[in-house]
């Protein structure tokens, strides 16, 4: 199913792509909110929900190596619809955990197992395979966009039915528009075609092309900025609602905040997208990072006023998912599209273990000092890093795209 690619085929199964990261990533944001309730009736401590969550960053990035293996080898749809299970299952069951083990078997193991089964490193492989090569760049940015828009809808979505339910029916309600994914994961189903040698990048098997990248120091370059992405997504995503509780602003200061994050995701993905077909992929990386370093500057001097937040998650939201596009269009310009599942899994575990230090370190801090100054502080000084370690990064200059006459 996968082999066509026709001029309308490859925007619908983008858009098909995005959908699936859309309800995945926003129902597990969305989880977010309720950290205040599940503490109150689990009387486990702050720490202890947020070693969960934290826990749930983590195995989100193992998974992704693997399913992006196993979308490689068996295709993308019953990856995709066991993903959407495991997600109803895991949220719907958190509501009613007592335990930290079982908030982290519901939290991460079910709902961020499914969520990474569902996420970016078998959705941009699927679509990157099935898009001509100069569509990719507004493919990928497509695909991310997805993430960030349903951030935008579900985050103020599960506060209203928090407000009109309570916390659990919201949480449960969550879980079951999960299974809305399977239908879309019939619409990516099929195993993917083997993709055309190339003379700069030719076919070779899994296991060689991951040793191939592994010992890369483009790669590991690369890898190593997205630690630095997942510890900023996964303390904001984790702790921004505490960061506003922390400052005395009410519960829709949070939701609005996360909301805002998700939809201006969107244009800083499409932003992105445009950015990486001019510019090469390692610069506009560098821009994203050093633009969040200064935006935690500006937001540590402001006051810290309903406005102050709602203008800093506009800006966050510019830069929070827009080094995806960059970061997988990188992965196969170094090593082709082949396996870029699989290899963009493994930059995502990367990110994945920034994700589980970001939102665990969050935690632990805040209870150590009551503040949230000293997470903001590492933050600035990682974005920083990750400005200036992918500069020496070898890429060629992207190609210059001539109209006919």
């Amino acid at each position: 199913m996968m082999a066509t690619t026709n001029s309308s085929r490859w925007l619908w199964l983008a858009v098909a792509a995005a959908s699936v990261f859309a309800l995945g990533f926003g129902i597990r944001q969305s989880q977010t909110l309720f950290i205040s309730n599940i503490n109150t009736t689990t009387g486990l401590g702050v720490a202890a929900v947020s070693f969960a969550y934290a826990c749930a960053q983590l195995w989100w990035g193992v998974v992704q190596p693997f399913a992006g293996a196993a979308a490689d080898k068996v295709g993308a749809g019953r990856v995709l619809a066991a993903g959407a299970a495991l997600i109803c299952i895991g949220t719907v069951l958190t509501p009613f955990a007592q335990r930290t083990w079982q908030l982290v078997l519901c939290i991460a193991i079910l709902c961020a197992g499914g969520a990474g089964m569902a996420g970016p490193s078998v959705l941009m492989g699927v679509t990157t395979r099935a898009v001509p090569a100069e569509k990719r760049g507004l493919a990928t940015a497509l695909v991310n966009a997805g993430g960030s828009f349903g951030q935008f809808i579900f985050a103020p979505l599960a506060q209203a039915i928090a407000a009109g339910f309570g916390w659990v029916s919201a949480m449960v309600s969550m879980g079951v528009m999960a299974l809305a994914i399977l239908p879309l994961a019939w619409v990516l189903r099929g195993k993917p075609a083997a993709v055309a040698a190339t003379a700069a990048v030719p076919q070779k098997r899994l296991g060689e092309a991951v040793r191939t990248a592994l010992r890369d120091h483009n790669f590991l370059l690369l890898a190593t900025g997205f630690f630095v992405c997942g510890f900023h997504v996964a303390f904001l995503g984790v702790h921004l609602p505490g960061v506003i509780a922390s400052c005395n602003l009410p519960a829709s200061v949070s939701a609005w905040s996360l909301a805002l994050i998700g939809l201006f995701n969107i244009f800083g993905s499409f932003g992105a997208g445009w950015a990486i077909g001019r510019w090469r992929m390692k610069h506009v990386l560098s821009a994203i990072y050093g633009a969040r370093a200064l935006a935690i500057l500006v937001f540590l001097a402001a006051p810290k006023t309903e406005t102050t937040f709602l203008l800093f998650a506009v800006v966050m939201g510019l830069t929070f998912l827009a080094t995806v596009p960059p970061t997988a269009g990188l992965v196969g310009k170094l090593h082709g599209v082949q396996y870029l599942a699989t290899l963009f899994g493994i930059v995502m575990f990367t990110h994945q273990v920034g994700g589980f230090t970001g939102a665990y370190l969050g935690g632990v801090l805040f209870e150590k000092t009551g503040s949230y100054n000293w997470m903001w502080y590492l933050d600035i000084v990682l974005a920083i890093a990750a400005a200036l370690i992918h500069l020496p990064i070898r890429e060629a200059k992207p190609a210059l795209v001539t109209k006919p006459a």
